[in-house]
């Protein structure tokens, strides 16, 4: 509770703009319902798991200045983190300024207006042992008897007080002498000081950590009695392992000459000169290919639903079916589904991945707003989807449903901030050169290297995107990292092409589209020739099977000749238009009709082939009239094995009018709600991957102005007992059964029931185990809670008194 009301009187002493910086980098504890006060805000920046939102996005300085700070123990003073991390000369020390500002701004380390820097309790708790280095010595003597004390004093030489506080006072003091502390331990045994030192870990290699178990008492190594007599090593009462060092003694041993790890600059890499022309024009070449093969994959997935395995995902001979009917490779298949996945236009729809209606919307707008879509979506994927391989080379599922990696999502973030942060006009030589950079912005990314190389998935994604281009960000790139999706658009625009509408048909039967084909262009040519290749140019070929199947489905001869002549870029040339007509001809001189099943047709030689054929011999098709054959096998199965031997049959309704081959497209009747955060903006509108409503972040500046004038209230009500200040019935209903939750996150769960947002949970289930999970479709049945889960993908029913911690879903963005 202290650190927490420290924090709320920094938080107080800001000025707007400075609050707002707060906000804006910790959305989260800014997110509906607003804080009433900076005392909640505090208390919601305090929350562990708010802390973990916080530290990956981070660079490696932030979080070496943290890390060294946990280690003396914060509070503490600058000026002694400053020289325990090196940074006294005036070039560094500018820089430690600079992450420590960054770490205000984050409200993860704060002035506390005393001379002395605090930090977020759990914030501490994320390293063992900070630096290698145990607890402070006040904090390893807390259970020392007072006659103890003495005899450390006594075997320090050093005349003892009276009371026990005043004797821990004066170890305090001499232990926080390097000096006093070394010129103790040179006079000590040669076996106690190769102990001391060897625990001190001050070697080249850094501080040794110990995980030992045994029984409790002394630890057996020589020389341990001399160093705990004299408060070197302290005993922990009652603990099993070894005795610990006290951080004071562990630094004085390592000595002068040893700082923390400071790296405030960045890792060189390198740079070659590129000019804007050049990172547009490979941006463009990028972002129009891979725009080209997402409506391809898309388009295949929307003819053939792809079908899942029955562990989860979409498997590898399913992907190779959409890549080989897509043209299109691996790598640009895995990538479109799931980023397609992520913006709602796919869904898992039973034993299959269907296209939703948000598709069919999608599917009619340009190029760049398509390409737009599933780059938002890219940007916070809580996965890297071109990973094909797991650790034992093993062939990974797409859209298997994993649990989010946040590593993955801050690897991507890091990857645009890495890049935006090089010189103006120069790109790296390499772009896998971005690896060390992208380390330093984002140390806690997950770096799982690809071909040996780290952060290589991602950087290919990006290359596939045209996000990165020469080894530059490029203009989509930058607006993509700062989330601006007006600007994105507008980029998109210039840098994509609009969808061609008119194809080059040639005399060797092939249509020829330059660029993105329109939808309209694509289903005409797909419904009358096979697709060949895909890409910055796509290929059709018109076959007697093509134009057989567009016969088949009810389309006339005069009017596929009508719509190709329309979309032709001149004349159709002479061998498509025999081609149409001599399918056409063939088509339907035999006619089935539904018994089990009767032949007919006009032509009695034709008819009498069919009944001698041998390979139709299994039909059991036997000559009625010189016009009339019946088979014993089904109108499907006689329709398929006669287009199987080269016929051209057209099946008939009960009515003897022809049936017409339409197969309507399957859509997902619903979208699961999908563990992913993005939205997509679809026909001018804005849809969600799930069914809840999203309330309006607030924006930062107008909070902060309202949180510094607002009157102070207290962030905690007395506790329940009817009578409590509750603003909404559900507040109440939640307050009465969740008894573990103080009252802010009391007001979020209510907020997130009340308006069908989604909300993550610490919850403990009856084993014990502590999860976290991310809920939405909620639904209040005191004293349960029924709601999607997302770590379990499937509805669940959760124990309202077994929440122990509630904060908002992870915001889009996270930068």
């Amino acid at each position: 509770m202290k650190s927490r009301s420290t924090l709320a009187t920094w938080l107080g002493s800001l000025d707007s703009s400075g609050l707002a910086r707060v906000l804006e980098m910790r959305r989260d504890a800014a997110a509906p319902p607003e804080p009433r006060s900076v005392g909640e805000l505090a208390d919601r920046l305090q929350r562990p798991g708010s802390v973990a939102l916080a530290l990956p996005q981070l660079a490696l300085p932030h979080l070496q200045v943290a890390e060294a700070l946990a280690a003396l123990g914060a509070p503490a003073s600058r000026d002694a983190l400053a020289q325990l991390l090196g940074a006294a000369a005036d070039d560094t020390a500018r820089e430690l300024d600079v992450v420590l500002g960054a770490l205000a701004d984050h409200a993860l380390v704060w002035p506390d207006g005393a001379g002395k820097l605090r930090m977020a309790g759990p914030l501490k708790q994320a390293w063992d042992a900070p630096l290698g280095l145990d607890a402070p010595l006040e904090e390893l003597l807390a259970g020392t008897t007072s006659e103890e004390l003495r005899g450390m004093l006594a075997a320090l030489g050093i005349k003892p007080p009276g009371t026990k506080a005043q004797r821990l006072a004066v170890l305090m003091e001499h232990h926080s002498d390097p000096e006093r502390i070394l010129s103790v331990i040179d006079k000590a045994p040669a076996t106690t000081r190769k102990l001391l030192e060897e625990r001190a870990g001050a070697g080249p290699t850094g501080p040794a950590r110990f995980i030992m178990f045994g029984s409790p008492g002394p630890d057996p190594e020589p020389g341990n009695r001399w160093a705990l007599e004299r408060g070197f090593l302290v005993q922990i009462r009652h603990r099993y392992g070894p005795a610990r060092m006290p951080a004071e003694v562990a630094l004085a041993l390592r000595g002068p000459t040893w700082h923390a790890p400071f790296q405030p600059i960045p890792p060189s890499v390198g740079l070659a000169p590129v000019t804007p022309g050049e990172v547009d024009h490979e941006a463009s070449a990028a972002a129009s290919a891979f725009a080209a093969g997402a409506a391809s994959v898309l388009s295949a997935c929307s003819a053939t639903a792809p079908a899942r395995l029955k562990s989860g995902g979409i498997g590898a001979r399913e992907l190779a079916r959409i890549g080989k009917a897509s043209q299109a490779d691996d790598t640009v298949v895995r990538l479109t589904l799931e980023t397609a996945y992520a913006a709602g236009l796919l869904a898992r729809d039973g034993d299959q991945v269907s296209p939703t209606e948000a598709y069919d919307a999608w599917a009619e707008q340009e190029p760049p707003e398509q390409f737009a879509i599933l780059l938002r979506a890219w940007r916070n994927l809580p996965l890297t989807p071109t990973r094909a391989r797991d650790e034992d080379n093993k062939a990974l599922p797409a859209l298997v449903g994993a649990p989010p990696c946040n590593g993955c999502v801050q690897a991507r973030h890091g990857l645009l901030a890495s890049a935006a942060q090089l010189p103006a006009g120069q790109g790296v030589r390499v772009a896998s050169d971005l690896g060390p950079l992208i380390a330093w912005h984002r140390p806690l990314a997950d770096s799982s290297p690809q071909h040996g190389t780290p952060f290589a998935a991602v950087v290919r994604e990006a290359e596939l995107l045209g996000v990165l281009a020469r080894g530059a960000l490029s203009a989509i790139g930058i607006h993509l990292r700062t989330g601006d999706a007006e600007g994105l658009d507008v980029e998109c625009r210039r840098l994509l092409p609009s969808a061609t509408a008119t194809a080059r048909i040639g005399a060797d039967l092939t249509a020829v589209v330059t660029g993105t084909p329109s939808a309209r262009l694509a289903s005409l040519l797909d419904s009358v020739a096979e697709r060949e290749t895909s890409g910055t140019a796509s290929v059709w070929r018109f076959s007697p099977g093509s134009i057989r199947r567009a016969l088949d489905a009810g389309r006339v001869p005069d009017d596929i000749t009508a719509d190709l002549a329309a979309i032709a870029a001149g004349p159709l040339p002479q061998p498509l238009s025999y081609l149409i007509a001599d399918t056409a001809r063939s088509h339907g001189r035999v006619r089935l009709a539904p018994a089990a099943c009767i032949l007919h047709g006009d032509e009695p030689a034709l008819l009498a082939e069919l009944a001698a054929h041998r390979r139709l011999a299994k039909l059991g098709l036997r000559q009625l009239a010189p016009t009339v054959l019946i088979s014993r096998s089904s109108l499907d199965t006689t329709l398929a094995a006669l287009r199987a031997e080269g016929y051209a049959p057209v099946p008939e309704t009960a009515e003897g009018t022809v049936r017409i081959e339409k197969i309507r497209p399957r859509r997902a009747a619903a979208p699961v709600p999908a563990p992913r955060g993005s939205r997509a903006r679809i026909g001018g509108r804005t849809t969600a991957t799930s069914t809840n409503r999203e309330s309006a972040t607030p924006d930062p500046r107008t909070l902060a102005t309202w949180l510094l004038t607002a009157p102070p209230t207290t962030p905690e009500p007395p506790p329940f007992d009817g009578g409590a200040p509750f603003t909404t019935d559900t507040e109440e209903v939640v307050a009465g059964w969740a008894k573990r939750l103080p009252y802010s996150d009391i007001r979020q769960l209510a907020h997130a029931i009340d308006t069908g947002q989604a909300i993550t949970v610490e919850y403990v289930a009856t084993s014990g185990s502590r999860t976290v999970r991310t809920l939405s479709r909620l639904d209040l049945d005191p004293p349960y809670l029924e709601a999607w889960c997302h770590l379990r993908e499937a509805e669940r029913v959760f124990t309202l008194s077994r929440i122990h911690g509630v904060m908002s879903a992870a915001p889009e963005g996270g930068e």
